[in-house]
This record gives C-alpha cells, structure tokens and sequence, in this order.
C-alpha cells in the first residue's frame, strides 16, 4: 500500500501546478476538458477538488500558476497559462450540474456536527460530509454564507450572485443553515450535543495602527475589511475625495478600488516597504494602476495631522530597505523632512488578526503565545478531541484555495474521529470523502504546444467600470479566447 502511496505521491509532484495548488485540483485533466468543449465536465473536475470554480476562477490567489512549466520551458520572460481563469470558463459555459452532484442520503448516520462560520473552509467541510450521512448545522452572524468571500471581495471582482450560486450548492445539501445567529460561547455549542464541531470563523480582526492622532482622527480613520464589508452591505454608499490607503496587501487594493468607484478622486496607497516586497498579487496591483492609483513606496506613518479636532492628513517618514547577510530587512530613516500627504480619509488595511473571545479558557483548548487556538497541522484537531478548526482562523490569513484544502483534510479527520479510526491514517493528497481516487493515466497525456502567448483578459472599459462598483471589470475569456488559452 505504501507503495502505491508513493507513486501516487511522486506523480503528484511531477504534475508541477497541480501539486502547487494547495486542493490538488487536476489542472491538465480540467484543461483538457475545456480544449475538448466539455465544460460541464471541467467544471465538476474542479468543484470534487476546489468546490468554489466560478469564485476562484475569479479571485484565486493562484499558487498553480507560478509552478507552470511552461515559465520554464518558453524562457523566464513568458508568462504561465491561465490556469485561474481558465476556471471560469468552464463555470461560465457549464450545462445544469445536479445530476452530478453527490447524493445525500435521507436517513442520516446519527452523527451531528456543527461548522461555526460559513466561510470556504466551513461549506468545503459541509460539502465533504453532508453525503456520508452526516447531520450538519452551519451557523453564521451574516444573511449569507460566504464568509469573506461575501465581505472582503468588492463586487466588481466577485458578482454576488456567483458566490450564491455556489454556496447554494453546498447549502442545498440538506444543511440546516442559521443565519444572523452570533456565536458568543464555544460551551453553550458543545453542550449542544454535537459530537464534533468544526471552527471556521476567519481572522475577522483587522490591524489598527496606534500612532498619534489615532483617537482624535477616529470619525475619518476605517479599518479595511471593516471598510469593506459596509460597503458590500451598502452601509456606505460614497466617500470622500482624498483617500489614503495605507499597506501594500490585496485589502489595500480592493480598498483603493473600491474608493474610486465611491467618489475618490486623490486615492493613494501608501507603504512602508519596497514597491517589489508589497504582498498584493501582481495582477491585483496592475489593476489599481490601471485605475490611476499612484503608490508610494518606503513611506512609514508617523501621525495622523489633527486640525481644530478633524483629520487634514498624514505625516510619513522616508526609509530605505536595508538587508543583511541572512536577508534580513531593516527600514533605516533617511533622514529627510518628514513628508506631509493631505487627505479627507484614511483606510487601515495592513493586516488581520484571529479573535476568539467566545472560546472559553477552561474548555480544554490551549492557546498559543499569539492567543491563537492550538491545532494539530496535519489533523486540524485541536487538545479537546471533538473540537476542529481550520481556514484562517487556524493558523491565521491565507486565502480561498487553502482555506478549501483545509476544510477537505478537516473533514476527512472528523469522518475518521467520528468512526473511531486513526487521524493520522490520511489518504493520498487528491482524496477527498466524496472523490474517487485517480488513476495516473486520467492525468498525465501527450498533447501539442503552442507557441501563442498568453491570452490576455478582457477588461470593460475604464470610464464605464469606475462609474459602477457592481460592474464586474473583468470580463472573462469567451469560448474562442479559453481554447486558444488551451
């Protein structure tokens, strides 16, 4: 058996992008497939390992792609294939999938389990055992499940009505949804009598930034998801013309987006680091440039400027990236005049932080010196034993795909716990409860290179997206464009 692991395992490993991609979603099998026309097809090959195809083909971080080979074979200068967005046009162009979907059986296995948060890694756990029998209630303080893919992603990178579409996949399964329930107490779940609980509350808690002028600014100072999110609930309809957005992460991009469709006409995002060290993805970077947002690097807050009790601006002190001999960064003053930015706003968006105040000391569960749940990274179980956490709020933010891939490998330990059997008998990387093992020759083919490049995106035009923050901005390749992609 152990044999056959490691073959399975070596094969893996040699499919580059889809060993990259934290769910192990069959890249060249779905790829192919949409080469072919068959999208339906392509579709459900992703939705078995990823379970969100039309959102990740639209905001994916996209592990996959830098592990392309074909960066490697064309010369450093050619870009990977489009393997997100090739996602979408399989969503896109699909035929009705329920005949495909999984059954879930009437009578249950008289297990109950209860999924706090109904983000990715939350539906991706519901999705896996609402099948083996299993009795699952989602529960989740919003309307809507999503989590931040509903919250934090503006609508003009992810159309709402994609996001109910597939969480409505997962939620017609049988799950008994609470929405607009706050949990406030792990004890008073427990006490339930569900015989496992899974945790998949996200890192709610966006980074303030305690410098002076803080409190005296606070009317006129946002945290970015919090930002966010009362936009994608319309409790902010328009913002002020000058905008600051401080950090250098894919928030701040939305953020700065999102404020030019709002009435920002000075919108500028600010960074303490290199432009080159901004944790943004690349593309979501070259969007707000598209936009006419400018960035400045190498710019550490100093104060907020404070006039007659309203904020007039920031203040921000030049530095240089120093490294040393192990890589190291220090940001070292460079001993200029302080640099003055007016603005009528300021969005903080430099970072997360998990929150779990509702978690009560005495319940068995250790916290680390972060004051973060202590899990198990291959069994995503924590010291109580029928207690699961995994997504964000595990070992802090990451992204879609790896919240998924966590939920998969969560569930197949509350499956086991729930059986008796031993976590740590874990099952090839491409097994899920509700995937069928793949046998080596369903991925690994000959087919023809192109020497196309890159296919590029289709954009609406600039004038017409800023106008509209539910204009979706990217327009998705067409059927000609994903085969020629292909």
């Amino acid at each position: 058996m152990k044999a056959t692991q490691d073959r399975v395992q070596h094969y893996h490993k040699v499919v580059d992008c889809q060993y990259a991609c934290p769910a192990h979603t069959p890249v060249p099998e779905y790829i192919r497939l949409i080469a072919a026309g068959r999208y339906t097809d392509a579709y459900m090959v992703n939705w078995e390992s990823n379970v969100f195809p039309g959102i990740l083909g639209r905001v994916c971080d996209r592990p996959c792609e830098p592990a392309c080979r074909r960066g490697r074979i064309e010369g450093e200068a050619e870009e990977p294939v489009a393997i997100c967005r090739l996602k979408r046009v399989a969503a896109d162009n699909k035929d009705s999938i329920t005949q495909y979907l999984p059954m879930v059986p009437a009578e249950k296995n008289g297990k109950r389990v209860a999924l706090i948060g109904a983000g990715p890694a939350s539906l991706a756990v519901a999705r896996d055992l609402a099948p083996q029998g299993y009795e699952i209630t989602l529960i989740d303080r919003e309307q809507k499940a999503g989590g931040m893919m509903r919250t934090q992603i503006p609508t003009f990178r992810l159309p709402p009505e994609v996001i109910d579409e597939e969480t409505d996949l997962v939620l017609n399964m049988g799950i008994d949804y609470r929405p607009n329930t706050e949990v406030t107490s792990l004890k008073s779940v427990l006490d339930e009598g569900y015989d496992a609980v899974f945790i998949g509350t996200g890192a709610p808690a966006g980074r303030d930034l305690d410098i002076p002028g803080r409190k005296e600014g606070g009317a006129n100072i946002h945290i970015g998801i919090e930002f966010l999110a009362n936009v994608a609930f319309d409790h902010v309809s328009q913002i002020v013309r000058r905008v600051i957005i401080l950090g250098g992460g894919n928030t701040a991009m939305d953020c700065c987006r999102t404020s030019r469709r709002m009435g920002g006409e000075d919108v500028r995002v600010v960074v303490r680091s290199p432009a080159k060290e901004m944790k943004a993805s690349p593309w979501e970077i070259e969007d707000a440039q598209r936009e006419d947002i400018p960035m400045f690097e190498n710019h550490v807050p100093k104060e907020f400027v404070i006039e007659n009790g309203s904020l007039k601006g920031m203040r921000f002190e030049k530095v240089n990236a120093v490294y040393d001999e192990n890589g190291r960064r220090s940001l070292v003053p460079t001993g200029e005049d302080l640099v003055t930015m007016e603005c009528d706003d300021v969005i903080i968006a430099i970072g997360q932080d998990n929150s779990f105040p509702w978690v009560e000391r005495d319940l068995g569960i250790q916290f680390n010196r972060w004051d973060m749940l202590e899990v198990d990274k291959e069994t995503f179980q924590t010291d109580l034993p029928n207690v699961f956490v995994g997504g964000d709020a595990a070992f802090g933010p990451e992204n879609i795909i790896t919240a998924v891939a966590q939920g998969h490998k969560a569930a197949i330990s509350i499956d086991k716990f729930l059986k008796g059997e031993d976590l740590r008998q874990r099952p090839d990387p491409r097994h899920t409860l509700i995937s069928q093992k793949m046998g080596v020759h369903e991925w690994s083919y000959h087919n023809a290179v192109s020497d196309d490049d890159r296919f590029q995106v289709p954009h609406v035009a600039k004038e017409a997206a800023l106008k509209d923050r539910k204009v979706e901005v990217e327009l998705g390749f067409d059927k000609e464009l994903g085969y020629g992609e292909t």
